[in-house]
């Protein structure tokens, strides 16, 4: 059975996975994937500077603020990086031979389509934004324009087959342990 995890910016779905290694479970970072095919591969670096312009790439490293900048122009823009990327990061996640992935925007990209069931991990939003702004050094501005570019938590808490609830109250191991049970009947 293959698991997904996801939430969004600030949900602490990185703080679940660290709990599952604990656990023995090793899961998949999509995000992480991506930035190290970014980096990697020829065919992506190609296609990105091709779609963005010279300045996508300082030779082989990446130009995080122009891509942010072109990402955050207009849907159209971030769509057209997605169609670059997330066929890679689905092709990377199926090579790994992984059972669990982390994926922020599994819905959106469609690599739910790759896992049999989905758990989400919500927060309340401003916990959210106050937890990325301390952990990226960002305005609230640009963490709600990040937010802004993911599905809602009510949308993606509807579709999902498990929650945990990671609101810095609720006990996150119990909750942990309550889906695994489930997981494994």
């Amino acid at each position: 059975m293959k698991i997904g995890i996801t939430g969004g910016i600030g949900s602490g779905k990185s703080y679940i996975c660290k709990r599952l290694a604990v656990r023995g479970i090793e899961v998949y970072d999509c995000d992480s994937a991506a930035k190290r095919l970014i980096r990697t591969s020829d065919s992506i670096r190609k296609q990105l500077t091709h779609l963005i312009g010279e300045d996508a790439y300082d030779g082989t490293v990446l130009n995080k603020a122009a891509v942010a900048r072109f990402l955050l122009a207009s849907e159209h823009n971030a769509q057209a990086i997605n169609a670059i990327v997330h066929p890679a990061v689905f092709k990377d996640f199926e090579d790994s031979g992984m059972q669990w992935m982390e994926s922020a925007i599994m819905y959106e990209s469609g690599i739910y389509k790759l896992v049999d069931r989905v758990i989400v991990v919500t927060a309340p939003q401003e916990i959210r934004i106050q937890r990325v702004m301390q952990r990226d050094g960002i305005s609230r501005e640009k963490v709600e324009q990040w937010m802004q570019r993911q599905w809602s938590q009510e949308e993606v808490r509807r579709l999902a087959d498990y929650e945990i609830v990671n609101d810095g109250i609720a006990d996150i191991d119990s909750q942990i342990e309550r889906v695994l049970n489930s997981l494994t009947k």
